[in-house]
């Protein structure tokens, strides 16, 4: 390559041209690596400090300078699933944690702080009419979508890796057994609600390990003839059932509630009516686990990009702000747990049963469709890896005795074989 010529590298606008905002914006944050940006005139812009690793980038369309400076959270995504954007060296996922690793988790860029701190004025709300709606923008896919990249069981959440090197079959059922421990499902026939039961897995596996009489509920028109089917043909339309109801709706007493991947949905300004219905529904010696993606830092939005095209509605909590309310709502928190790399794992193996039948995928739908989900795969992986990404599982009860006063029986119930895996 040549010096900061044309057709060479551009140390500022290059050929006399007005200086680049998203480049500028792009020199405040990559300090270590290489990021070379192709811009839509062909000139070369090198950014970082020259060492691995080394990521190019194309920009296709003019207008990407200002849209990606004004709003870089939402405009890769969209400039990448709309082709706008292309890698030439180095992959999406390479591309992505460059800019994560030199932004860190507490943020160097006082444009990027100063939009984040904006963002943090808005606060989800969640009324039941828009609730189904966004619930079936994205679980209402074809079910060839997620036949493609999920487990057999279709487990749609965070999987649990006693090894990091463990497959995602395994990885799914090891999260409902580990689950199943914390509910302490220690008796037959104990009342259990799923709230939020997608496909009804968790439900399935409740019923059949420990004998428990299981009500799931789920927004979804199509997980729910799925659950229901899967309950019929395995023998326990008796003793699973499955609601198409918003939980706010639910009325009666259950000795165990669990919910797996559905308090992101809830909205923020929701959290206080979310933990008195739950509080209002579990039994005097009940126990509940909550199981939800959350932030290790401060509150926050959820990530523009995936809230437009892939989870409109979705809020994610800081367990600040859910001990807040659940100090408030007469419920005591009795454990919780952080999963810090399990989802990034669970993330990976998505991402690469997606592109081992990408064919498929477009196909079914588009070569966008396939973009902005593999788009969605990387970012989340890398929230996971290198910004402040958690899983957190909350158990709460009403009473502080009503579980074990230490640890030891998650685990024994967990690896005891009368607690057999669920089958298909």
């Amino acid at each position: 390559m040549g010096g900061a010529g044309c057709g060479g590298v551009s140390t500022g606008g290059g050929c006399g041209k007005k200086k680049m905002l998203f480049i500028a914006l792009l020199r405040s944050i990559v300090r270590v690596g290489s990021l070379r940006v192709i811009d839509p005139g062909g000139r070369s812009h090198l950014v970082g400090d020259g060492t691995a690793p080394a990521v190019t980038i194309v920009l296709k369309a003019r207008r990407l300078d200002y849209l990606l400076a004004l709003n870089p959270a939402l405009s890769l995504g969209e400039a990448y699933m709309d082709g706008l954007l292309t890698i030439e060296d180095g992959t999406l996922f390479d591309f992505l944690a460059l800019l994560a690793r030199n932004y860190g988790t507490l943020g160097k860029s006082a444009w990027l702080s100063l939009l984040e701190r904006l963002s943090r004025l808005l606060k989800q709300s969640n009324p039941l009419g828009r609730a189904r709606r966004n619930v079936a923008f994205h679980y209402d896919l074809s079910d060839r979508l997620y036949d493609i990249f999920l487990d057999r069981d279709r487990q749609y959440s965070c999987a649990y890796f006693r090894d990091p090197g463990d497959d995602l079959e395994k990885a799914q059922q090891d999260k409902m057994r580990h689950l199943a421990a914390k509910l302490l499902l220690d008796r037959p026939r104990l009342r259990v609600l799923d709230i939020g039961s997608g496909w009804g897995g968790l439900a399935l596996h409740m019923a059949k390990a420990a004998g428990a009489d299981v009500t799931g509920v789920t927004l979804s028109v199509e997980q729910h003839k799925v659950s229901e089917e899967r309950a019929r043909s395995g023998g326990l339309a008796g003793q699973v059932r499955f609601l198409n109801c918003d939980y706010r709706q639910l009325t009666g007493v259950y000795d165990r509630i669990v919910s797996v991947g559905m308090f992101e949905h809830v909205g923020k300004r929701n959290y206080r009516e979310f933990f008195a219905k739950l509080g209002g529904l579990l039994a005097e010696d009940g126990v509940a686990v909550l199981h939800s993606i959350g932030y290790a830092d401060a509150p926050a939005p959820i990530n523009p990009f995936i809230r437009k095209y892939i989870f409109p509605g979705a809020d994610l909590p800081s367990l600040s702000e859910v001990f807040a309310v659940v100090e408030k709502s007469g419920l005591f928190v009795t454990d919780v747990e952080i999963l810090r790399l399990h989802y990034a794992y669970t993330l990976r193996r998505w991402r690469e049963r997606l592109a081992a039948r990408r064919e498929e995928v477009v196909r079914l739908y588009d070569e966008r469709f396939y973009r902005l989900w593999e788009f969605y795969f990387v970012l989340c992986e890398i929230g996971f890896r290198y910004r402040t990404n958690i899983v957190f599982q909350m158990q709460v009860s009403k009473r502080l005795e009503t579980v074990p006063i230490t640890r030891d029986y998650m685990f024994e119930r967990e690896r005891a074989e009368a607690l057999p895996l669920a089958g298909g």
